[in-house]
């Protein structure tokens, strides 16, 4: 394992451990909320049984907006809960095109089997989980969290015009 890959299995199994973000509870997840600016998506990865419940919010006071937060509730492995977490801290203060880019880019990483190398500056501490696209059975464990920000993302834009 060259020094590289153990920086970001380190980084990995830290954000599993603290979790920002995972702020949401299980009640608070069972409720959608009915704001201006704000989406919830829940995503479930029928395989191994990862589940998150994510809630966006849009600081609407901006032109554009910001994401003011992402809170989420989720169980699941390392992977999924670490992908969570880095998506929380990354997405604070991204305009909703700068999530969108940020989410597409790091869906091409982990559809290309570990042939894309990660865009750094785009996907910030996101790029520790490059390796995982190696592992197709572990691709929706990473992606769970950003396909549940895609979707509350879309709907808190929808809702705050």
């Amino acid at each position: 394992m060259s020094a590289l890959d153990a920086m970001y299995q380190q980084l990995i199994l830290e954000h599993a451990k603290t979790r920002s973000g995972a702020d949401l509870t299980a009640d608070e997840a069972t409720v959608t909320p009915d704001q201006a600016g704000v989406g919830q998506c829940h995503q479930l990865n029928p395989v191994c049984g990862d589940e998150i419940t994510l809630r966006l919010e849009l600081e609407a006071a901006g032109n554009p907006p910001t994401v003011k937060g992402i809170h989420w509730h989720g169980d699941g492995c390392a992977i999924s809960m670490a992908s969570a977490s880095i998506l929380s801290e990354l997405s604070e203060g991204a305009s909703p095109d700068e999530l969108s880019e940020m989410i597409g880019h790091f869906r091409e990483l982990m559809r290309s089997r570990g042939r894309l190398e990660p865009d750094e500056e785009i996907l910030g501490d996101a790029a520790a989980l490059a390796g995982v696209a190696k592992y197709p059975a572990r691709v929706k464990c990473a992606m769970l969290a950003w396909v549940a920000a895609e979707d509350a993302l879309r709907q808190a834009v929808a809702t705050s015009r």
